[in-house]
């Protein structure tokens, strides 16, 4: 019995297989229980027009079987088996890939699906095993063969017995080294767990020790008559081990050019634990006829879904030598452009007909949506505008920038709005009273990037944005602008003193009909805000580097009692002037939430005034 030498090749390349090529151990078991799956497809297919084969579909299984004591683990099919020279073929040239040479000749209206595409999954065995046997009897032969092989030394074919048509792999497993524990794979929880991950969803039932492991058709392959919701959220619960249901299912079949796929997502209800961590993968289950080929494949999710759960499952991928990773970035940025569509329209659903799930699901994940209009200079605000969500003043609710624009009178030129840390304390800005008073809606913005976000997207439905700590808020009338210049003119003596005094604190100081029951507040000039101020400022504790600092704008109200008290002292007592004008620039400070830069003086200041 001469030993043949593989044709393809050389050590280097066997070693290849069983080191490189493959990153997940574990995976052989997969590779090889896909191997026995194609095998029952050809036999199947063959069935349809051979009746001599005498079984139907519920007669084909893939058997599991560990002996612990020779440290095999069998994997038996009643597939199509292989003659001697297949054998050789497939066996013996490596990247011979006999599932392909089947489905080249297979009618395309076949319900068939192949995954071996490249005739290497066999020797994934090999980073398990120190010995393999193939004992094989093909359909249609009287004669079963044995392929035996102890690696790239080669392999050798003889003629043996085997009672049914069929394979039967036999991995003998290597000894345990130091840090190497081969052992653990003849024990059935380990195959059960690695069936469960890579092969729940072979159509044929996998049996190990008596019983079937696997689930054969996936949930998302099923009609909604057979899986209701609540098995969908007990899926997701079980996968994606989440303890509350999602606050939505969607279920997806398409049929594309060039690209055809099943998917069910999930859209969560909490925030996971690492979410907002490194650790946190995202990206979908992506399958492969069944067969689990990435369990986080983030390429099928942009960023700004990237809290969507669930599985894809396609057929028409095409897949690198491991089955590991995608080979063609074209198919995948295809499913994934149809999914970003499909996500858009299901939380569009949501928020309009659902919204208290929507809510649910917006006050988890609504800042990733914002990240999302902010990133690649906004080329995804048009998409995301829509989902937005912010706290109304005069409705006391969530609304939709749409829902809005909807309320808005026919005299309002703009949607305002008011950044802060919280409600609480944009609801005490002195700002927010002239746009109130007008019968106005202001809404609360309380994410640090939302000033972002505003100024990415600029405008909603042709309605400007505009920040209730603007100047120009477009509420005031010509004549009241006017009378404000005038009165700003009138009083520079004054202005030019206080701002004098507090010098580089402030970049100016001016008059504003903004302010009604206040007598201060701080505003700025320029392109930084007070929020974005605070946004840097927090950076740069993080990162280190000089924060960014507003250009702030001391603004007095002119009918308020304190600033006829800082004219009345302005003439008699210039120095008495300027305390009134830092305490009110301190004031400023604390009803813009920003800290007071001397809080002795503040509090020195207050006392001798009082």
């Amino acid at each position: 019995m001469a030993k043949r030498q593989f044709k393809a090749e050389s050590k280097r390349l066997m070693d290849l297989m069983i080191h490189s090529i493959y990153t997940n151990r574990e995976i052989f078991l997969r590779e090889i229980i896909s191997n026995a799956s194609d095998a029952i497809d050809k036999l199947a297919y063959k069935a349809l027009t051979d009746d001599k084969v005498g079984l139907n579909r519920e007669d084909f299984k893939i058997t599991v079987v560990i002996d612990k004591e020779r440290r095999t683990i069998t994997v038996s099919d009643n597939g199509i088996g292989m003659t001697k020279d297949e054998l050789a073929d497939n066996l013996g040239v490596i990247a011979k890939s006999g599932s392909m040479d089947f489905k080249s000749v297979l009618d395309e209206a076949a319900e068939v699906d192949i995954i071996g595409q490249f005739g290497v999954g066999f020797y994934s065995a090999f980073m398990v095993a120190e010995k393999v046997m193939v004992l094989s009897l093909a359909y249609g032969e009287d004669t079963a063969h044995q392929w035996v092989s102890t690696g790239a030394d080669g392999y050798t074919i003889t003629l043996s017995e085997k009672a049914t048509v069929g394979t039967d792999i036999v991995i003998q497993l290597r000894p345990d080294t130091e840090g190497e524990d081969y052992s653990a794979y003849l024990e059935s929880h380990t195959l059960r767990r690695m069936i469960k991950k890579y092969s729940d969803y072979i159509r044929y039932p996998i049996e190990l020790d008596g019983e079937t492991v696997n689930s054969m058709v996936p949930i998302w392959q099923r009609p909604k008559s057979e899986a209701s919701d609540e098995d969908c959220f007990a899926f997701y619960r079980e996968k994606f081990f989440d303890m509350e249901d999602p606050v939505s299912v969607q279920r997806i079949s398409a049929e594309g050019t060039g690209v055809s796929y099943r998917a069910m997502l999930f859209y969560p209800a909490q925030v996971p634990y690492n979410y907002f961590t490194k650790e946190y993968q995202a990206g979908l289950a992506l399958y492969s006829a069944g067969v689990l080929i990435m369990e986080h494949c983030d390429a099928l999710l942009p960023e700004h879904f990237r809290f969507v759960r669930g599985v894809v499952d396609s057929a028409d991928l095409s897949l690198n030598i491991s089955r590991e990773t995608l080979q063609q970035d074209r198919q995948v940025k295809t499913i994934a452009a149809s999914l970003e569509k499909k996500i858009k329209s299901e939380l569009a659903r949501l928020k309009d007909k659902e919204p208290e799930q929507y809510q649910t699901l917006y006050e988890s994940f609504g800042i990733q949506l914002k990240y999302g209009i902010v990133q690649n200079f906004g080329a995804k605000k048009d998409l995301l505008s829509d989902l937005l969500l912010f706290y109304s003043a005069k409705q006391e609710k969530l609304i939709s920038l749409q829902g809005y624009v909807t309320n808005m009178g026919a005299d309002q030129q703009y949607i305002y709005y008011a950044c802060g840390e919280n409600k609480a304390k944009i609801a005490a800005r002195p700002q927010l009273e002239q746009v109130l008073d007008a019968g106005f809606d202001v809404l609360y913005m309380t994410d640090e990037v939302d000033e972002f976000v505003v100024s990415m997207l600029a405008s909603y439905m042709e309605k400007e944005f505009r920040s209730v700590y603007d100047d120009n808020l477009g509420i005031e009338s010509q004549e009241q602008q006017k009378e404000t210049e005038k009165l700003q003119e009138a009083e520079k003596p004054l202005l030019d003193f206080i701002s004098e005094a507090l010098g580089d604190k402030i970049a100016a100081v001016k008059l504003s009909h903004k302010l009604k029951s206040h007598p201060v507040c701080l505003g700025t000039q320029g392109g930084i805000s007070l929020e974005m101020e605070k946004y840097f400022a927090n950076l740069s504790k993080q990162q280190g580097g000089e924060p960014v600092r507003a250009e702030r704008v001391l603004e007095l109200n002119p009918d308020h009692p304190a600033f006829r008290r800082l004219q009345a002292t302005f003439e008699t007592d210039p120095e008495k002037c300027k305390k009134y004008a830092s305490l009110l620039y301190y004031q400023a400070l604390l009803m813009a939430d920003l800290p007071v830069e001397n809080l002795p003086e503040y509090v020195e200041l207050t006392w001798e005034l009082l």
